[in-house]
């Protein structure tokens, strides 16, 4: 398991925004996508930035406020992921092992890392999912295949 490569267990059909990428459209693409983090790239496609389903919340104006809600809309729309994001993230590459990214996932308290290439552009993510998803494979897939096995003989 640890001589396994991100390449073989990253997403690589990554949603990205760009740094002038509205707050409200940005959250709109999370949710609707279902996904908690999204790189940020330039018009080359490369990296300049992460942001989190938790950035995006934190910049909502509280339910408390004094603003109007024509306000919100307003300050809202204006708002750029460039602002929020979190500009040269920790990144991983292609050909490094899972083991290297969980420990800088580890490390670092991330739960994704996106993956670029020798120019910076990004490639895909690896997210803690996807390792937990490769662990459960290796790991039970015996079993799992005799769970399958007999669910279909029953």
């Amino acid at each position: 398991m640890k001589k396994e490569m991100v390449k073989d267990w990253m997403t690589s059909d990554v949603i990205t925004v760009h740094p002038e990428t509205s707050l409200p459209e940005t959250h709109q693409l999370m949710v609707s996508e279902e996904i908690r983090r999204m790189p940020v790239v330039d018009a080359d496609g490369r990296l300049v930035g992460m942001v989190t389903l938790g950035d995006v919340r934190g910049a909502q104006p509280s339910p408390a406020t004094s603003l109007s809600i024509w306000e919100m809309n307003y300050l809202l729309s204006s708002l750029k992921v460039e602002k929020i994001m979190t500009p040269e993230p920790i990144v991983i590459y292609p050909e490094q092992t899972i083991g290297e990214a969980a420990r800088i996932m580890l490390e670092n308290r991330v739960s994704g890392l996106p993956v670029v290439d020798e120019d910076g552009r990004i490639c895909g993510i690896i997210t803690e999912s996807d390792i937990f998803s490769m662990v459960v494979i290796h790991e039970w897939s015996e079993e799992l295949e005799d769970v399958e096995l007999h669910n279909t003989n029953s």
